[in-house]
C-alpha cells in the first residue's frame, strides 16, 4: 500500500480512469457484436455508424489507438458490406 499522500490519490485516479476506460471498450465490442447480427439494408448502415462513431469518440480522449480505430473500422466495413450483398 502507498505511504505517500500523492500516491494514495494515484490510486485511486488510475482506479476511475481503468473504470471509465472499460466501459468505452465494452461499448465498442457491444457495438461490434451488433453490428455483425444486423439484418437489413437499414439495420447493417446504421449500427456500422454508431460504431464507427463509438470508435472515433474512444480514439479522441485516448482509450483507444488511432491505428487499432482504423483497423476495427476497417474489418466492420469488410463484414458488413460482405453480409449487405
Amino acid at each position: 500500500m502507498a505511504n505517500k499522500k500523492s500516491s494514495k490519490k494515484d490510486i485511486r485516479k488510475t482506479a476511475t480512469r481503468t473504470a471509465q476506460n472499460r466501459t468505452v471498450r465494452s461499448r465498442i465490442k457491444t457495438l461490434s457484436k451488433a453490428a455483425a447480427k444486423a439484418e437489413g439494408a437499414e439495420n447493417i448502415k446504421a449500427s456500422g455508424a454508431r460504431l464507427a462513431s463509438a470508435v472515433d469518440k474512444a480514439v479522441k480522449i485516448g482509450v483507444v489507438h488511432a491505428n487499432k480505430a482504423a483497423r476495427i473500422k476497417s474489418r466492420a466495413a469488410k463484414a458488413l458490406n460482405a453480409a449487405s450483398k
